[in-house]
């Protein structure tokens, strides 16, 4: 009878599923170890807790994960009247809450009727790691390597063991390089000699701040000639992989300095390349080149109060704008004062600078003598790092490639445009320009427009950098006349690789110096260099360069 009853239990109506079925049982046994942890959860102890994440870190459930990231931000809460577990944000004295088996929302009631699941620092190290060994299985390498340097923070056996298996199927270059520093790590601590030789040589080239406080600690003297690390074969490698890696960092510090240097030098050769243009051209000492500056990061203020909802939009649209505003400004400059005062050039010098008090004025009534607050979009924000010792912030990488482009639109159009070939024979020889028919004062008014348009511009890309005051366009004219008279007066390419070297300079003395005798240093080479070559680095070409 057993065996007939045995043999009927396996025929299954037709169009019907087994509920036997493999599939079946493991889905069923997979939800019921979720739901059967997850009623433990709430009346279990420090110690029970640890075990019980240990547990659903096994499961591989996505639910089971969803579980552990709310105990890890503290989002998890028993309900006080049946112990039932529930996914919970604050909402003033309201929870919203979450069914954690089923995903879906399960209300808002009042905070008071539930219970949190309390952790300490030792779960939340566990609730991290646990969690990491989850993101292991992401397909986005970014994700596999954030959850491998979280794991790499507690190190154990299972998380060693994990970390060897996922080594086996990582193919990302990147992650494979962490899991071999981590394991290396643990190797330092957990072997034989030969062991730890092999993991020393192994972290050599690393340029992780952990690797290089461990390798240290093995080095560390004691006093009485005792050492912390007593195997004398372990103790010397780890000294000559302490010296590549302060070699390496050496270098690396000398790329970040060069990195900064040319981030410096952009904003300077950006500054300066409006001025040269007018400067060349017209030979007119312009004081308010500063200030046209500042009315480009004005705008860019402007141009966020009208676009609040899309900061981002609102910088690209504030380049042109503060083209326009900054070139229209001195434009009506040209052609209400400087025309007037060409051949005298301490009066333009001293007309310009009342121009710069009136704008600097007009700001204050305008904007309040305060600072303004620019914001930066997401993609200015943050830094790329490169390696653990070299990074540099996006806002100073788009400033260089920003000055590159301008440049390269610049000398487009001076070269390849009608008004670039009038401006270009203006400066070079003014009467024979004359002479040929060109109009040289409506030259003169589109050059001052578009050199102060250009000031404009690097006011927009100031704004990312530094406060937006009235005195913003102050702490750069000074500068800007000197990258110009460095280059070369009139001469693009000069001001660019004036600029640039300035920049590194600059920062490559003030570790040494300070900020402000570095300036000074400076400002006594370019005195010397003046000296030498009064005309600059690329002195401009023509009659009237040269009389």
């Amino acid at each position: 009878m057993l065996v007939l009853a045995a043999l009927a239990g396996l025929v299954v109506p037709q169009g019907r599923v087994c509920a036997a079925t493999p599939a079946a049982t493991g889905a069923a046994a997979s939800g019921s170890s979720l739901t059967t942890l997850l009623a433990r959860l709430p009346q279990a102890s420090f110690a029970d807790k640890r075990m019980l994440i240990h547990q659903l870190g096994a499961l591989s459930d996505p639910r089971a994960r969803a579980v552990l990231s709310a105990m890890l931000q503290e989002n998890l809460y028993a309900r006080a009247s049946d112990n039932r577990l529930f996914i919970g944000i604050e909402l003033g004295d309201n929870l919203s809450l979450t069914d954690p088996l089923t995903g879906h929302a399960a209300g808002t009631v009042a905070e008071a009727s539930f219970i949190p699941i309390v952790i300490d620092n030792q779960l939340r190290t566990e609730l991290q790691v646990v969690l990491a060994q989850f993101d292991l299985s992401s397909p986005q390498s970014a994700v596999r390597l954030a959850a491998v340097r979280e794991m790499l923070r507690e190190l154990d056996a299972d998380t060693v063991a994990a970390l060897r298996a996922r080594m086996i199927e990582e193919r990302n270059s990147a992650v494979r390089a962490e899991i071999r520093a981590g394991l290396a790590m643990y190797d330092l601590n957990n072997g034989a000699t030969a062991t730890r030789l092999a993991a020393i040589y192994q972290l050599s080239g690393s340029l992780d701040q952990e690797v290089y406080n461990r390798l240290t600690a093995l080095v560390q003297p004691l006093g009485n000639g005792l050492y912390a690390e007593p195997d004398t074969r372990v103790r010397v490698a780890a000294a000559a992989a302490l010296r590549e890696i302060d070699r390496q960092r050496s270098l690396y510090a000398i790329a970040q300095t060069l990195l900064y240097g040319l981030s410096t030098g952009a904003v300077l050769a950006l500054a300066g390349i409006g001025l040269a243009i007018t400067f060349g051209v017209m030979g007119v000492i312009n004081m308010a080149h500063g200030e046209l500056m500042m009315l480009g990061a004005y705008t860019t203020y402007v141009m966020q109060l009208l676009m609040p909802q899309h900061i981002g939009a609102s910088i690209v649209v504030a380049i042109p704008a503060a083209f326009l505003v900054a070139g229209l400004v001195g434009i009506a400059i040209e052609r209400g004062i400087v025309r007037h005062l060409y051949g005298r050039p301490l009066e333009t010098l001293l007309a310009t600078f009342g121009v710069s008090l009136i704008l600097q004025q007009a700001v204050r009534d305008i904007f309040s003598a305060d600072n303004r607050p620019v914001a930066s979009p997401s993609w200015l924000s943050g830094e790329w790092q490169i390696n653990p010792a070299l990074s540099i912030t996006y806002n100073h990488l788009y400033i260089i490639v920003f000055a590159l482009l301008v440049f390269l639109l610049l000398l487009l159009v001076l070269k390849h445009t009608r008004l670039g070939l009038q401006v270009r024979a203006v400066s070079q020889n003014r009467p024979m320009a004359r002479a040929l028919g060109i109009r040289s004062h409506w030259v003169d008014a589109l050059t001052f427009g578009l050199g102060s348009g250009i000031a404009g511009v690097a006011g927009v890309a100031l704004s990312q950098l530094t406060n937006v005051g009235p005195n913003l366009g102050q702490d750069y004219i000074v500068d800007s006349f000197m990258v110009v008279v460095f280059g070369g007066v009139g001469n693009l390419w000069g001001t660019q690789l004036g600029g640039n070297a300035l920049g590194i300079v600059s920062k490559v003395l003030e570790p040494y110096w300070g900020a402000v005798l570095a300036k000074i240093l400076v400002l006594v080479f370019l005195i010397l260099f003046i000296q030498r070559r009064p005309r600059g680095l690329f002195p401009q070409k023509g009659r009237a360069a040269e009389s």
